[in-house]
This record gives C-alpha cells, sequence and structure tokens, in this order.
C-alpha cells in the first residue's frame, strides 16, 4: 500500500492535493496544518475518515474507499508544549484510524502525527512520540501499525531510532530531506514509524507551495504482535477524544 504525508503549512498547499493523490494514486492520505472546516469530503478516490475538530488547522486521513473501510477513528491529545500554552493551539496532535482491508481481510492501524514545534525540547517531542504509539496501539493491540507525519525532529535522529525501536517500532527516513526552506533548520522533519509493516520505501517528493515536501511510504502490512512499553500515570495523554 500507498500512504502520503503532507503537511500543508497553514492550509496553503490545499490545493494541490488533487494532483498529489491523481499522480501517485495513494491508498491513503495524511495531512498536517490544514484547514478543518474548509477541506473536501473526497479527493480522488479518497474519502474523508475523519479530521480534527478543536482547532480549524489540525490533522486529517484520507483513505481509498473501494479498499478499506474506515473501522474507528480517534483524536488524540498529547503533553503540551510551551507553544501549546501560550498559542493555545489543539493538543490533539494524533488522529488514528483503524482500517478494515477488504481484499486481504485484515486491519491496520494508519495515523496522522505533528510534533511540537521546534521551540519544545526534543524530549517532549520523544515523549509525545512514545505516548501516541502507545494510544495507537490500544486500537487495535498486535495490529499493524504505521504513523506518518511532521515529527520536528531535524537533529540527534539516531537517538529517537534507538528510543523508537526499544518500544518495538522501526522509524524510516525518507531517501532525501523534507524541509529545505531556511538554510539553518533544513533536514528530515516528516518520518514514518511502524510495526507490523515491510517498508519498501520512503520517498521526497517534488516541493509545493508548503514549507515541507510530502513523503510517500510504500509498505507492505503483516502480523508482528509486540508488548509496548507501560506508560505511567504521570505520562498518560491528557486525554482521547
Amino acid at each position: 500500500m500507498k500512504v502520503i504525508s503532507y503537511n500543508l503549512r497553514k492550509h496553503r498547499a490545499a490545493g494541490e492535493l488533487l494532483s498529489l493523490a491523481d499522480r501517485h494514486d495513494p491508498d491513503v492520505l495524511c495531512l498536517q496544518e490544514c484547514d478543518t472546516t474548509g477541506i473536501p469530503h473526497r479527493i480522488h478516490g479518497l474519502r474523508l475518515a475523519q479530521a480534527t475538530t478543536r482547532n480549524r488547522l489540525g490533522l486529517a486521513v484520507y483513505y481509498r474507499e473501494n479498499g478499506f473501510r474506515a473501522q474507528q477513528v480517534q483524536a488524540i491529545r498529547l503533553k503540551k508544549s510551551l507553544h501549546d500554552r501560550v498559542l493555545r493551539p489543539a493538543e490533539e496532535r494524533v488522529l488514528g484510524v483503524r482500517l478494515h482491508d477488504i481484499d486481504a481481510g485484515r486491519e491496520l492501524i494508519l495515523a496522522s502525527f505533528h510534533a511540537a514545534p521546534l521551540t519544545a525540547l526534543n524530549s517532549l517531542r520523544r515523549h509525545q512520540i512514545r505516548t501516541a504509539l502507545v494510544e495507537l496501539e490500544k486500537m487495535g493491540p498486535g495490529l499493524p501499525a504505521l504513523m506518518v507525519g511532521d515529527y520536528n525532529y531535524p537533529v540527534f535522529k539516531e537517538a529517537l531510532g534507538q528510543k523508537v525501536r526499544d518500544q518495538g517500532y522501526e522509524l524510516s527516513l525518507s531517501d532525501a530531506r523534507t524541509y529545505t526552506r531556511y538554510r539553518f533548520f533544513r533536514g528530515h522533519y516528516d518520518f514514518a514509524t511502524s510495526v507490523g509493516f515491510d517498508i519498501e520505501g520512503v520517498r521526497t517528493l517534488a516541493q509545493g507551495r508548503s514549507d515541507h515536501k510530502p513523503i510517500l511510504v510504500t509498505a507492505s502490512p503483516g502480523s508482528v504482535p509486540f508488548e509496548p512499553e507501560a506508560v505511567a500515570e504521570d505520562d498518560a495523554p491528557a486525554a482521547a477524544g
């Protein structure tokens, strides 16, 4: 299956979604920084599973409706950064969808993720990633799971990869940098985190109107059950919608 993740940069790149879906024919489209009040219900054979609702700019997940059925959708709130507390954007930074693969007769977890901005510490983003993966696993214990999005983690990715592996997941970077707008902040920002998937490739697509480039993940789902790390009570997510 093919999954595209794209940070629309405050919805500026929304006009590219139709051509992007037409050109690459994804099974799932995961968006960040989209205007959730102004996105269509369908894009080139993709159906909107759900978008977050607590903030105008948020997350959305689309899926190919002739191949999948949405069984469950959950918006997950994560620990706030100082940016979140001061500017008060929504804390729903993960949108997970449990999909039924009609042809294969199996279920999968797909999620769009947007970590705290660079003003936050890497330790907070690691906490958000860890909590997100734990909460997604609760949507379908033992199911293949793939979380894509803007991780805002341009440096020390090797250490992040080890933390993710300790949790039973794999971290996959694309073949080229995904953020190139500002010289001192260029790098890989958009990743894929998975369990139970064979990641065949993660490709960085052409630059559009966003400051992020889209990524295209090609993956084959399998079945690799694992035991996630426990989350201490004081590390639990603020709430789940």
